[in-house]
């Protein structure tokens, strides 16, 4: 069985490396023939691998990955930092580290590692065969564990001056945040293998600013108001019953729209939580279906809108008085749930909706 073990960790070794060097090469194929010859000759795999360190800060600044895959394994009490984009991430084999991660455009997969903390923007999340991993996370698709355990995860936040540019070079709305919906394929569906990391817990107490000289120069903040991602509850206990859901119609100006907005709620109504954001597109007859009026059909022919439940005792009152403040004269490019009896159904629809259109993008 021991043998096995190592033909097929061989394997996979060997597999992530040419996966690395044509993921590499094939993000040149575009350039003239004699850049592309420079550059091949050029890429070293080392650049974009930490294999076997040990007590060592390390890392990439925005610029030095550029979206190429990256590989980390067989290191134990390290702290990396990669402040950039990347394609796709394997992390195998490595204990009681500190890991963070720019945005991922397709997937991480994290094999045999216990005792990580790891902060992490991905297109799909999965591991398997891990344990006490506590990861603060932004993944737009549903994030998966297998035969893992003792799993903990939180709402992703993080600030610094380069990460918006990654996440739209990454191809990923910045309000498409699935962190919570954890799969769990692991074959004792008896036991609980994850749990929520509580939310007073901050990511800098778990992912602390290095002070490593190479990182100098990054401006990072850990405000949860200066985020570019926001902060939702997810699928923890919501704390009322009621819930309101606004829908901003693109104008042009809908995400600075939404970031002031959800600024305003948070310094006006901090008692109204936001549970979950989606970016989406929508048809005419989508919208007739979702919202039960034929009102907003032209509006969502502008472009994709973006969805905010807020949750909270007299939620959907407090919502619509900040709104009314914040539009002035403009409400007509926002949807808000009118009463209780209406927004439950508003919500599941729009959030149905969401997933669905989601899924058929995958």
């Amino acid at each position: 069985m021991q043998a096995a073990w190592y033909a097929n960790y061989a394997v996979t070794t060997v597999w992530a490396a040419s996966m690395l060097l044509e993921c590499c090469i094939s993000s040149m194929v575009m350039l003239p023939e004699a850049d592309y010859r420079e550059r091949r000759e050029k890429l070293n795999l080392q650049d974009y691998t930490f294999d076997g360190h040990k007590d060592a800060t390390l890392g990439r600044t925005p610029g030095q990955v550029n979206g190429q895959m990256f590989v980390i394994q067989n290191c134990e009490n390290c702290n990396i930092y990669i402040y950039d984009n990347l394609s796709t991430v394997t992390i195998d084999d490595c204990v009681n580290c500190t890991i963070f991660m720019g945005p991922i455009a397709e997937s991480v997969f994290i094999r045999d590692c216990k005792n990580l903390k790891l902060g992490i923007v991905c297109q799909q999340f999965r591991t398997r065969d891990c344990s006490k991993i506590e990861t603060f996370l932004f993944c737009t698709s549903q994030p998966i564990i297998e035969d893992s355990s003792g799993m903990k995860f939180g709402c992703f936040t993080y600030f610094y001056p380069e990460l918006e540019d990654q996440f739209k070079a990454a191809g990923m709305s910045l309000f498409n945040n699935n962190w919570s919906k954890i799969h769990d394929f692991s074959q004792d569906p008896s036991e609980n293998h994850y749990s929520y990391i509580p939310e007073d817990v901050k990511i800098e107490d778990v992912l602390p600013l290095s002070l490593a000289e190479q990182f100098s120069a990054m401006q990072i903040d850990f405000s949860v108001g200066k985020s570019v991602v926001p902060r939702t509850l997810g699928l923890r206990r919501k704390a009322a019953d009621e819930s309101c859901l606004l829908v901003f119609f693109n104008d042009g100006s809908a995400i600075d729209r939404v970031r002031k907005y959800m600024h305003i709620m948070s310094q006006n109504q901090p008692s109204c939580v936001l549970v979950q954001t989606k970016e989406i597109d929508m048809q005419p007859q989508d919208a007739q279906r979702v919202f039960g009026t034929d009102a907003y059909q032209s509006l969502v022919q502008q472009g994709a809108v973006i969805g905010l439940e807020y949750n909270g005792e007299d939620s959907i009152n407090l919502c619509q008085v900040e709104l009314v403040e914040f539009m002035k004269g403009t409400t007509g490019l926002v949807f808000i749930s009118q009463s209780r009896a209406l927004a439950d159904k508003q919500i599941e629809d729009f959030y149905n909706f969401a997933e669905m259109q989601m899924t058929i993008g995958e």
